[in-house]
């Protein structure tokens, strides 16, 4: 997958912002100040993602690009390598996901503030 379809797709997410708190070559997608992606600018690259724990087990065992998340929190972080069998769909799909599991977890008033963003 591309990376700049990543990027963009990211920052299509209401809310998104990118950002570089880290070093030049992790770019980090937040909502609402709450992370929901990393990528890995660097080759070979790869994105960080949130996930359910049962199903990043499922995802690791199915995927031999999906391992536990690098420098994350090994139950709920996937690390995925681009350059694998997944297509570009389920990719978006598991983006999709970690920033479903961000919002839900948000305050009640940061997702009224979120619901409210003109895009």
């Amino acid at each position: 997958m591309d990376i700049e379809k990543i990027q963009k797709y990211c920052l299509s997410k209401k809310g998104s912002t990118e950002s570089f708190p880290f070093d030049e070559t992790t770019a980090v997608y937040k909502v609402m100040s709450k992370m929901f992606c990393l990528l890995n600018l660097d080759i070979p690259h790869s994105i960080n993602v949130k996930c359910d724990p049962a199903k990043a087990i499922e995802l690791r065992e199915e995927y031999n690009q999906i391992k536990p998340g690098y420098h994350m929190n090994k139950v709920h972080w996937n690390t995925i390598e681009l350059q694998g069998k997944a297509t570009d769909d389920e990719i978006y799909s598991w983006i999709d996901d970690s920033y479903n599991l961000i919002v839900a977890k948000l305050k009640k008033t940061e997702k009224e503030k979120l619901f409210n963003l003109k895009i």
